[in-house]
């Protein structure tokens, strides 16, 4: 085959894998909409986190919808399932697994593990704010490493592992805040709002009648982890990853990059894993546009929900009442794009 053929023959099959992913992801757009009202970028910003490969913080009051959107997610998947309702009684051990003593048909008694529901593919850990913050580390390892150790033995997790957590506002009663390096391991930080007057006649529409949506499963494990092969295997252009470069180090106080807001409120800036978040979540956002590359602005829609949850305020803006996503927008504004 001659070198202009290979090269076709190349393009050819970028542009069908490209394809293919804009249709599954479309199906999976089209099966969780069968029950879910609004909520577009919520809902596409975890399906970029699902094909990223990271993990969702999900954020907004109770009864807006984000265990159920978890929910018919997992309903439009062919992978294991599990929930975990967070309580302020539940045990590290509760998530992980135990090892129990069984007695065998001869009375020999041997210690033997029982897993956990972090065997999931796909893990809800729901209201994750009302557990202790001892409990809520059980899944660092898991998020990061994609294994959990139990005693001395470390047990593989088999991909795709995928959690999605839901909290409520901290000013609500019987919350603990997330510890920073819990935090860091999601990659994207999504909030729900509150539905349109519209929006809440198609709710009631869905959910006061005798018939209810069903959702079909339309993508399985083999093809979720194909379609992460074609994220990871889009390339971006240099003057675009300095961008989201200079867009983090804007978040870093006291820094010759730092932004004047991130100097006067922030603490500590975003760690190397938000550039990472914007990058991965960059290239899904240009698939579903049928784009062979990355676009500034597709860094662009990534900075709040990919930044916000990586920004520790200090006393003044926390005192303040500073929301990060202002500082965020005003960075946006600042650092200038490629």
């Amino acid at each position: 085959m001659t070198p202009e053929l290979a090269t076709a023959d190349a393009e050819q099959n970028a542009e069908q894998r490209i394809t293919t992913f804009r249709s599954r992801v479309d199906d999976l757009r089209a099966e969780i909409g069968k029950v879910i009202v609004g909520n577009r970028d919520v809902i596409d910003a975890l399906l970029t986190c699902l094909f990223a490969d990271g993990h969702v913080l999900l954020e907004g009051i109770p009864g807006l919808g984000k265990t159920r959107l978890v929910q018919t997610l997992a309903e439009a998947l062919h992978l294991d399932f599990a929930r975990v309702q967070f309580t302020p009684d539940l045990m590290p051990g509760d998530i992980t697994g135990n090892h129990i003593l069984q007695e065998d048909e001869s009375g020999n008694r041997t210690l033997v593990f029982r897993p956990g529901p972090v065997f999931a593919h796909l893990l809800l850990a729901d209201e994750i704010n009302r557990a202790t913050p001892k409990t809520q580390s059980a899944l660092l390892e898991a998020m990061q490493e994609k294994t959990v150790t139990v005693g001395r033995t470390s047990h593989p997790l088999d991909p795709p592992f995928f959690v999605l957590a839901t909290q409520n506002p901290l000013e609500m009663e019987g919350t603990y805040p997330l510890p920073e390096a819990q935090l860091d391991r999601f990659m994207l930080k999504l909030r729900m709002v509150y539905p349109t007057a519209s929006e809440l006649h198609d709710i009631l529409d869905r959910t006061t009648r005798a018939e209810t949506p069903t959702v079909r499963a339309v993508v399985d494990r083999d093809q979720i982890l194909e379609l992460r092969q074609t994220v990871r295997a889009l390339p971006v252009a240099r003057e675009v990853q300095d961008y989201a470069i200079r867009l983090v180090l804007a978040t870093h106080p006291g820094t010759e990059h730092a932004h004047p807001q991130a100097s006067r409120y922030v603490r500590f800036g975003a760690s190397p894993r938000g550039a990472q978040a914007m990058i991965l979540g960059a290239k899904v956002l240009a698939l579903l546009a049928e784009r062979s590359h990355v676009s500034a602005d597709d860094i662009r829609q990534l900075v709040l929900p990919a930044l916000r949850h990586r920004l520790l305020l200090n006393f003044e803006g926390e005192a303040g009442g500073i929301d990060p996503d202002d500082i965020l927008r005003d960075i946006i504004g600042a650092v200038r794009a490629p």
